[in-house]
């Protein structure tokens, strides 16, 4: 596959005894697809990774591949700390069917650059499927570096990077390894359209479960020339992104598509659910996307 488009990074329904809810999960992949995305994206930051089980992982990249049927492809999120790990945990991916890999870069523990390489290399060498890096520097502790990023894009297996530093002077110094062979992705939903019009190919983008028709606007209308257009949608993510601010990621996010999409349940203990005072303040943020 080519990485390319309005990638959802999906968040992870749960019922109320914080169980997986297949009915809720089933039901935020056809909202997606019917807005016209252009893949799935599971078990990334969004998704709790950090707070899920490997059975539970692999359980909920076999229930994506399975809703999804084909009509869009699967990255499935896989990342740890142990190389030996990561590798191991590709190979069950590989067999539930998804059709690709995001690897976050090792987290607590920062290693240097050449063991970075190293990491993914082995990584790459063990795949046989395509894989994206992912850097979230905020998150793990530790950043991909751009002599890296320009090292990993020459491997075979690497077809991509997700960079959700949110550096923009950053984002466009990995454009310059951009090739048909790699791509460079947002991971920062405020960067979508700056991405696009330096030249990258898409985004990771999380807030597309709560409103997947105002991120595919800013892809449709820049696709289409309409640059005004794509700004404007750009702009229209700001309420949403500013309220994440209310709550530990990713309690805002569920509510928010709660409320605007579908619902999803809350997040695993120990992250909470939202009071009643901030559902009603974020309620009055989101109020634009109803108008």
């Amino acid at each position: 596959m080519k990485f390319t488009g309005i990638v959802p990074a999906l968040v992870t329904p749960f019922d109320a005894r914080q169980q997986i809810d297949e009915q809720a999960l089933g039901n935020l992949i056809e909202s997606l697809i019917d807005a016209g995305v252009h893949g799935l994206f599971v078990l990334g930051t969004n998704g709790e990774f950090f707070a899920l089980s490997e059975a539970e992982k692999v359980r909920i990249a076999r229930l994506t591949v399975e809703a999804a049927r084909g009509r869009v492809p699967v990255i499935a999120g896989t990342g740890a700390f142990a190389t030996r790990d990561v590798i191991e945990l590709n190979k069950k991916m590989t067999d539930v069917g998804v059709q690709a890999l995001s690897v976050i870069t090792p987290f607590f523990n920062a290693v240097s650059q050449t063991e970075l390489i190293n990491h993914y290399s082995a990584i790459g060498d063990a795949s046989p499927l395509p894989i994206m890096l992912y850097n979230i520097p905020a998150k793990t502790g530790m950043s991909i570096g751009i002599p890296a990023v320009a090292t990993l894009s020459q491997h075979p297996q690497i077809k991509g990077i997700k960079d959700s530093a949110g550096n923009f002077d950053s984002l466009v110094q990995m454009l310059r390894y951009r090739s048909d062979d790699f791509a460079v992705f947002a991971g920062t939903d405020s960067l979508i359209y700056w991405n696009l019009l330096a030249g990258g190919d898409g985004a990771v983008a999380a807030t597309a479960n709560a409103v997947p028709q105002v991120v595919m606007d800013i892809w449709n209308r820049f696709q289409a020339g309409d640059h005004d257009g794509a700004r404007a949608a750009q702009e229209a993510l700001r309420p949403l992104r500013d309220a994440f601010a209310l709550g530990t990621m990713p309690s805002v996010l569920k509510k928010a598509t709660d409320l605007l999409n579908v619902r999803v349940g809350p997040c695993r203990a120990p992250t909470a659910e939202l009071d009643a005072q901030t559902v009603h303040k974020l309620e009055g943020l989101l109020s634009v996307y109803r108008a």
